[in-house]
């Protein structure tokens, strides 16, 4: 068993690549199951979450949200300027509310799920994201609506039920974190809490892999029906990636973060909370059904993209003993 685990931990990305891969061909093959896999979503989610919030013993939860540079950049990037390059992107689409409404979800939404695991990865202080995951869904769950409002209008809201984003913050946030922090407090104590953690840290990439398939099996029908339409947000996806590195690397300048810190800013301004989103774009009207297709697609150019980051980031931000004078 633990040269099984070894070996996913070195090959995870290939096998997130993989389980996109399999989400694509059950999808496309068996169209039918879409709703199915829909209703997993949820589900799967909460596991992988819990797994996460596993990673993270409390008291570094308590050191990490400590650091205040680096929880008052993140929040610059993602919650002040963020928004700007959002609105800017989202003029392309404007004509099409739809679009619009997808694009503006899952951009204006800081990731709080497998940021950790490539950030990591690419050698950031990935513990501190994983500390500050509350915080940002927090402040994304009560600026989200503030947003949605000033970027597309009042009317929106005569057609978009936000109960499914608080629906979504207790399930896939307060839930796994509070069972995260009950069974490492059992683990102190009792032995099962302890297997618990052990299997729970193992199975860390088959979870994720498991999600994405769930996910892509559940849209990717959609995606290809959709392709035309989809044509018009990919590249202001790619664009996004693009920017944001520049973008979190003056941010943690600013606030003087280290190496590791810098790494962690730049991926959380650059990856979306697209899964958790999922289920709010889900829940929209009829009319507005391309919204959930969108904030997939978005999944879709964004593990792309953090597959080239993970290689791309430590290069441009490299640890001091690799700078030559």
């Amino acid at each position: 068993m633990p040269r099984i685990i070894e070996w996913w931990d070195k090959y995870q990305i290939p096998l997130y690549l993989a389980a996109l891969a399999l989400g694509a061909l059950i999808g496309l093959s068996s169209p039918a199951a879409a709703p199915a896999f829909e209703l997993a979503i949820n589900p799967v989610l909460m596991v992988l979450l819990y797994a996460t919030f596993l990673g993270v013993p409390l008291t570094r939860v308590g050191q990490a949200l400590r650091d205040g540079r680096f929880l008052a950049g993140l929040t610059v990037l993602n919650f002040l300027i963020v928004p700007v390059v959002v609105y800017a992107l989202s003029r392309f689409v404007a004509d099409d509310q739809a679009l619009l409404l997808g694009v503006l979800l899952v951009l204006l939404a800081p990731c709080i799920d497998y940021v950790i695991v490539f950030s990591g990865l690419a050698g950031a202080a990935h513990d501190k994201l994983l500390a500050a995951a509350p915080l940002l869904m927090l402040l994304q769950m009560l600026l989200l609506p503030v947003y949605l409002r000033l970027f597309v209008g009042p009317g929106l809201f005569e057609v978009i039920d936000l109960a499914p984003f608080i629906e979504a913050f207790f399930l896939l946030i307060v839930v796994p974190l509070a069972l995260a922090a009950l069974t490492q407090v059992l683990a102190s104590r009792v032995n099962p809490a302890r297997q618990i953690m052990a299997v729970m840290e193992a199975l860390m990439v088959p979870l994720m892999m498991l999600t994405l398939t769930v996910v892509v099996a559940s849209q990717i029908d959609a995606v290809r029906t959709d392709l035309t339409s989809l044509l018009r947000v990919i590249p202001l996806y790619v664009i996004f990636l693009i920017v944001m590195v520049p973008l979190g690397i003056f941010t943690a300048r600013v606030f003087n973060q280290d190496v590791p810190t810098t790494r962690a800013t730049v991926f959380s301004g650059a990856t979306r909370n697209s899964l958790v989103v999922l289920p709010l774009a889900l829940a929209l009207p009829e009319t507005l059904a391309l919204a959930a297709v969108v904030v997939v697609t978005q999944t879709l150019v964004e593990l792309v993209g953090m597959v080239l980051y993970v290689r791309a980031i430590p290069r441009l931000i490299p640890t001091p003993a690799a700078v030559t004078v």
